[in-house]
């Protein structure tokens, strides 16, 4: 008895303290928020040609390519996740069986471009093309993200494939050059192909983000090396090969794809889409060091 005392008086303390904290106004966890988007983003337009081989299948704010190639199609980037079916039926309008999608790229593993990839992986049987930065972000389904946390979260899918900074991937004669370009995520990757336009050769860029949405760039625990990372970015951007200009999101490289008149009222060059970033990087930072200095 004299050994079960404690446990008792132990017992009786815990339970006053439950009693007494029932009693208090203890607010309710907080509810999830879904990750809502800009309308645009979620609005299909119907698929058209950038190229002889390169077709637009994304949405009107969210940028989606199918390369078809006499050995299959590539795809890159895909959008929201709820863009898997259209995706799917895009690629009916252009042509292309979903047994025929080779190989799956990416630029960023952000919900907003990699979303759908898990579904269309498993429709196509493709393989999914990754970097090692990536390719983590995308098994935990964007989880644990550097900038924001769980609010991105996507179905998660395995890379087939780790490519390094400079690598090619090739079908069917055209060959796609990764160029990690770490100014949006430590993974971003732009990538260039070389296309036909009126028998002409067209170097294509898709370069990646470029943006700091809220992000902390100076003394960042788990990024110490953003700013230095964003710098190199810009910097291989500038020297891309590129005729033409496309971005995971349209507008930010001039394109409207829903406009089918004037789809590309304002051109714009990978030195110029990297210098106005670099820029706006610039006053972030300066901002930033303003408010810390108060």
């Amino acid at each position: 008895m004299r050994h079960c005392l404690p446990a008792l008086v132990l017992t009786a303390s815990l339970a006053t303290a439950f009693d007494a904290t029932a009693t208090e106004a203890v607010p309710p966890l907080p509810q999830l928020k879904a990750y809502t988007v800009h309308e645009s983003w979620l609005q299909p337009i119907e698929p058209f040609r950038i190229a002889d081989r390169t077709w637009y299948i994304g949405t009107a704010g969210l940028s989606a390519l199918l390369v078809k190639t006499g050995e299959g199609a590539v795809l890159i980037d895909g959008g929201m996740p709820q863009a898997a079916d259209m995706l799917l039926a895009n690629m009916a309008k252009a042509g292309v069986k979903p047994s025929e999608v080779k190989y799956i790229l990416h630029s960023h593993a952000h919900a907003d471009h990699v979303g759908p990839l898990a579904a269309v992986q498993r429709a196509t049987g493709a393989m999914l093309v990754s970097n090692a930065e990536s390719a983590v972000l995308l098994a935990r389904g964007g989880s644990d993200d550097i900038h924001f946390g769980d609010d991105l979260l996507y179905p998660p899918t395995q890379a087939g494939r780790i490519v390094m900074d400079g690598e090619v991937v090739e079908l069917g004669g055209i060959r796609f050059q990764a160029h990690f370009t770490p100014a949006h995520t430590p993974g971003s990757t732009s990538w260039t192909w070389t296309d036909n336009r009126d028998d002409q050769p067209l170097r294509i860029a898709y370069a990646d983000s470029v943006s700091t949405p809220g992000y902390r760039l100076l003394d960042n625990p788990r990024y110490p090396h953003i700013v230095d990372d964003y710098r190199r970015g810009y910097a291989v951007m500038r020297a891309l090969p590129c005729d033409l200009l496309i971005t995971p999101h349209p507008g930010g490289s001039g394109w409207t794809p829903q406009d089918a008149d004037n789809r590309l009222p304002k051109p714009m060059s990978c030195a110029d889409y990297a210098n106005t970033a670099e820029n706006a990087f610039d006053e972030a930072i300066a901002k930033q060091r303003d408010a810390e200095s108060r």
